[in-house]
């Protein structure tokens, strides 16, 4: 990406000082990946003190200073923004033309807002206020902005006096790609799990949620992320700074449902799903992925990318031992456990890197569970026909086992519409009501043990399953 902007790389080799550093075969593959000339690669250890310097000369002599021209119209960059409990929102940015001076008036391209500079300063361990920023200054701005959500990265600042046609490039809207139920595991912790969301949410714009109602779980909220990675940190920052107990449903990816009657419908949530009978087709996200691994590992990487849906694409060898894999993936089949399966069968030593593509058709089917025949709506999934028999018997396997026996029998079925494609059956808890007969008719027997079969048949009419919270996280440990 460095090398498709123009950007200027300076290569450095870190680490020189261990036992296991090899030099030689690490410069050699710097030069394959950008060029250049193998003494231009700096050698340093921060341990023994070497490369020190020579880092920050180069980066010194190699990467050109900004263009300065104060005489063109106001237009600064954002980067990155936090919420201050005092002032509001801070918004980091980089001036590339004109001046912007406190009291001014500014506005905010794509978000179409104006507001007044009420502090502006550069970044050095804290902000230094300075009263204005030039053509190729970086620092800071406070102008009375309170919700982060208005600030979005990338946007384009300009002076509401001197018009601009022409924005900075760049700007995206931030998309969540994987979305999840999160639930407190007490109920009582609801309101606690709405603020604490809030509050992450002020210094994490990428992070989107909305209250849903869960039958087995309660009340919660579905949550938008950027990835899995997104998600692990919002979970664990949950359960660190806030001190929730929180149950996370399994992630899954945006579907575009088209319908008969020609209706689109956007899907994030299996339990949103439209009857299988008004469906025409459904497109599902695909990505462009770069394996780069070890050749020992390429027969590994290709039998897990089969499994996967994965659509090979090329091979290239950047020298005699790496490989550089490229393929194409649903989406969904990623976002679950791929990057752990990716490490453990390579050791660690694979990298991977993707893009969104496009959506495209896809045979998918959205997976039930059902206990006693109610469905269980937090633990439904939407999954590839072809996939549906193997996850829903593993599924139910792993419900099997962590469901604790009841007094009548459970059936746990996994079921496509109302076609039942694997079922696992816990039997009751049993008393023997006939060890009291020492003799006599065998009729005496039959009668009490239909007795009790009336009796286990009545409870399961109007006896509940209590669902443990382990249950809703077997998902998450499927394949393990």
């Amino acid at each position: 990406m460095a090398i498709e902007n123009g950007l200027e790389i300076i290569p450095v080799m870190n680490k020189i000082d261990l036992p296991s550093a090899m030099i030689d075969e690490v410069g050699d593959q710097v030069l394959e990946l950008i060029g250049g000339k193998k003494e231009d690669i700096i050698k340093a250890s921060a341990k023994v003190g070497t490369g020190t310097q020579d880092i920050l000369e180069a980066i010194i002599k190699k990467i050109p200073p900004p263009k300065i021209d104060n005489s063109k119209p106001l237009r600064a960059l954002i980067f990155d923004s936090l919420f201050d409990i005092y002032r509001g929102v801070v918004i980091y940015l980089r001036v590339v033309d004109g001046e912007l001076k406190e009291g001014d008036e500014i506005k905010f391209f794509f978000s179409d807002q104006t507001y007044i500079a009420e502090e502006v300063g550069i970044l050095k361990m804290g902000r230094v206020r300075t009263g204005k920023l030039e053509s190729g200054n970086v620092g800071y701005l406070i102008c009375g902005m309170k919700d982060v959500n208005d600030c979005k990265v990338g946007d384009t600042i300009f002076n509401s006096k001197q018009i601009i046609t022409e924005p900075l490039p760049g700007y995206q809207e931030v998309k969540p790609m994987v979305f999840s139920g999160i639930y407190p595991a007490n109920t009582e912790d609801f309101e606690n799990l709405r603020d604490s969301l809030s509050k992450l949410k002020l210094n994490d714009a990428s992070l989107t949620y909305e209250p849903e109602t869960s039958v087995a779980l309660g009340f919660g909220f579905r949550c938008g992320f950027l990835g899995m990675l997104h998600l692990e940190i919002i979970q664990e920052r949950l359960e660190r700074e806030y001190n929730l107990n929180i149950v996370t449903t399994v992630p899954n990816v945006e579907y575009k449902v088209y319908k008969t009657n020609g209706e689109m419908l956007v899907v994030d949530n299996p339990s949103i799903m439209p009857d299988p009978s008004v469906i025409d087709y459904i497109e599902e996200p695909y990505i462009k992925a770069q394996i780069i691994t070890p050749t020992d590992y390429i027969g590994n990487i290709m039998k897990l990318a089969n499994d996967r849906r994965g659509i090979y694409k090329t091979t290239n060898y950047l020298d005699p031992k790496r490989v550089d894999l490229q393929f194409e993936f649903p989406l969904g089949e990623i976002i679950f456990d791929f990057f752990d399966k990716l490490k453990s069968t390579t050791r660690g030593y694979a990298s991977f890197d993707y893009e969104l593509l496009d959506y495209r058709e896809s045979n998918l089917v959205k997976l039930d569970i059902l206990l006693n025949g109610d469905p269980v709506d937090a633990l439904s999934s939407i999954v590839h026909r072809d996939n549906a028999f193997d996850w829903g018997k593993k599924l139910c396997l792993k419900l099997k086992e962590l469901i604790p026996r009841q007094m009548f029998e459970v059936a746990i079925q996994a079921a496509i519409g109302n076609k039942i494609v694997a079922r696992e059956t816990i039997s009751a808890m049993r008393k023997n009501v006939t060890a009291k007969c020492y003799g006599g008719d065998i009729s005496r027997k039959r009668k009490l043990l239909e007795k009790q079969k009336e009796g286990k048949k009545r409870m399961k009419q109007i006896g509940s399953v209590e669902i443990p919270q382990e249950a809703f996280l077997a998902v998450l440990s499927i394949e393990k």
